[in-house]
């Protein structure tokens, strides 16, 4: 299994804590009564997440169980103000999650670079004593001490961010397509769950344009209830734009294979299927032109096409599609 790959965390985070505001007289050779010159408390750190692009896993932060901010420091005389506490910064990949780890509630999302969210504030410094005088008190005894931290247990989860998700059963050629097409060399051998972690591959098309595929661990039936690899790779499929579907020409019911693909995205989140989706039938050459057309019978309600990257047939016919249907969905 590729170690390398990291997509869930859990960490606690606390913020920093407000510095107190100062109680304090001005004192000077010939005055013998100055007044409150008490500075404010400096502001606690936030923790705050920042997205990298050239993040693509939770790797970084595997080790990392506590985050916490800088406190304020205290005010002190002659009005001076306490230093600030220094911000503490998690950058994450682009799809991140962060929810709330107890109550499972998202708290923010991170899709752009260097999209930044506080997601715990610091604690505010508190005011010293010269905001406190008054007309009946020119010398307040008091100020305020600053507001306390935050602390969280945080959950990070990532979705990984491409154009195009591969999705299939296991073996059914995804990797080999990602191979063929990218630059990417996933581990491919002729056996199930070869893919035990989502790989991602930058597709030259035309013009110097390009596109991002992700190869996904493949699906099993059953998927959505957590068999197999189950929900950790399904979350992936989220974020793609386009669902291409693979099945081999050589499966005993192409059809079949689709309809329990579609049932399992359907039943771990029914919106999946708002994307837009596209099949292929892949190892078409081991086919001969009967057996494409009693296949194509059967799938006379669902576009489709057939292709080969062992072959390097319909490959180019492929990038066209997967083009047109990128335009469409950004419309």
């Amino acid at each position: 299994m590729n170690t390398n790959f990291v997509d869930h965390i859990r960490i606690y985070c606390r913020s920093g804590k407000g510095g107190a505001g100062s109680v304090h007289f001005h004192r000077e050779k010939y005055i013998a009564k100055g007044g409150p010159d008490g500075g404010d408390g400096g502001k606690g750190g936030d923790i705050v997440v920042v997205g990298n692009r050239n993040l693509w896993t939770l790797l970084h932060l595997r080790y990392t169980r506590h985050v916490r901010a800088e406190s304020g420091e205290n005010g002190s005389a002659n009005r001076s103000y306490g230093s600030d506490g220094a911000d503490t910064i998690i950058e994450l990949p682009l799809g991140t999650v962060i929810k709330d780890a107890e109550t499972e509630e998202v708290i923010c999302e991170v899709v752009e670079d260097q999209e930044r969210h506080i997601i715990l504030a610091g604690g505010k410094g508190g005011l010293g004593n010269d905001h406190f005088k008054t007309p009946t008190n020119q010398t307040p005894t008091y100020a305020q001490p600053g507001e306390p931290f935050q602390e969280k247990n945080i959950l990070m989860e990532l979705k990984v961010l491409a154009d195009v998700g591969l999705v299939g059963f296991p073996n059914a050629g995804k990797s080999t397509l990602l191979a063929s097409i990218s630059a990417a060399k996933p581990k491919i051998a002729d056996y199930a769950f070869t893919t035990m972690t989502p790989n991602l591959g930058i597709v030259p098309y035309r013009d110097h344009r390009s596109f991002v595929m992700a190869d996904i661990p493949g699906i099993i039936e059953g998927a959505h209830e957590g068999k197999g690899l189950g929900i950790r790779f399904l979350r992936h499929i989220e974020r793609n734009s386009i669902l291409l579907f693979l099945i081999p020409g050589t499966s005993d019911d192409v059809r079949k294979e689709y309809d329990i693909l579609i049932n399992e995205l359907k039943m771990y989140n029914p919106e999946l299927l708002d994307k837009e989706r596209f099949l292929v039938v892949t190892k078409s050459d081991l086919l001969d032109q009967e057996l494409e057309e009693m296949i194509s019978e059967d799938l006379k309600d669902i576009p489709h096409m057939y292709i080969s990257a062992v072959a390097q047939k319909g490959l180019d016919e492929l990038k066209d599609k997967l083009w047109k249907l990128m335009v469409k969905s950004n419309l």
